[in-house]
């Protein structure tokens, strides 16, 4: 299996202007849960609805946005989902450019499968938090997965303990290498 590498971010609850009181965000987070896949993460500061804001530059193939939001041209989603990859779930995003030939950029949707294996987890963190769902443990250095917890109908997915892990199969990583795709920074891990 492999991983696309993405930056570090803090955690939701300390970005500004995003901190509730627990008991609030536990009734909004009813609120919206029946609008979302079953296993899907519900955890403080999530975000939803199309990535929206103004973009400039040159935009690869693949494009990491955030740690968990990895963004494709439609092109080359159309050239990946011939391919035969699966588990390529896009949504459009509502970005402004102020060039004139904008590429359509589409925001890639990873499902909430597989887990890392037990250990490269710290002992006191092999369970979720009992009120908001998150592991609280960061990523390994050396991370490694749980092979009897990969989905083998995907090719591309995020842990379900760490949203922050986009884990490609080998046959999406041969793919994007095939067709030139070289703009995210991909590291092979090992399977236990």
């Amino acid at each position: 299996m492999w991983i696309f590498r993405p930056c570090r971010c803090r955690r939701c609850l300390e970005r500004p202007g995003w901190r509730r009181t627990f008991e609030a965000f536990e009734r909004l987070r009813e609120h919206v849960r029946p609008a979302v896949p079953i296993g899907a993460p519900l955890w403080p500061g999530s975000s939803f609805g199309p990535l929206k804001g103004t973009a400039q530059g040159r935009f690869g193939q693949l494009q990491m946005q955030y740690a968990n939001s990895l963004l494709i041209r439609s092109e080359a989603l159309e050239q990946l989902q011939a391919e035969g990859i699966r588990g390529l779930n896009s949504c459009r995003t509502e970005l402004r450019f102020r060039q004139k030939q904008a590429p359509e950029l589409l925001e890639l949707q990873a499902e909430p499968q597989g887990r890392l294996h037990p250990d490269c987890i710290p002992r006191d963190k092999r369970t979720p938090c009992s009120r908001c769902g998150r592991w609280g443990f960061a990523i390994p250095n050396e991370p490694i997965l749980d092979r009897a917890s990969l989905p083998a109908d995907l090719d591309f997915f995020q842990l379900s303990q760490l949203s922050t892990l986009m884990v490609a199969s080998e046959r999406l990583v041969e793919a994007i290498h095939r067709l030139g795709f070289e703009e995210v920074s991909i590291r092979e891990l090992p399977l236990r």
